[in-house]
């Protein structure tokens, strides 16, 4: 786009027209562009809030599992009392 001389008397009427009509069009283009990446980052929020409840989801049920798992260890017998003259440890 060539930039608008204001000292310069020989700048037509049809060729600032021009170069408005240009500049109009971009803006609009860019207010589309930024349209679009406003809806990509509310989409994007959103897995983000669904990843997260996931994740959190999956880390109790995690704990939950080591839990039972501990109770689990803790009513097996210890070793040494299985540990007998005929059935070393």
């Amino acid at each position: 786009m060539a930039r608008i001389n204001r000292m310069d008397p020989a700048t037509s009427a049809t060729d600032l027209t021009a170069q408005f009509d240009d500049l109009a069009d971009k803006v609009d283009r860019l207010a589309l562009r930024h349209a679009e990446l406003k809806r990509t980052n509310a989409l994007l929020q959103e897995r983000i809030r669904q990843l997260e409840a996931e994740r959190d989801s999956l880390r109790i049920r995690l704990t939950e599992a080591r839990t039972r798992v501990d109770h689990l260890l803790a009513r097996l017998d210890p070793p040494d009392a299985l540990a007998t003259p005929d059935h070393p440890a």
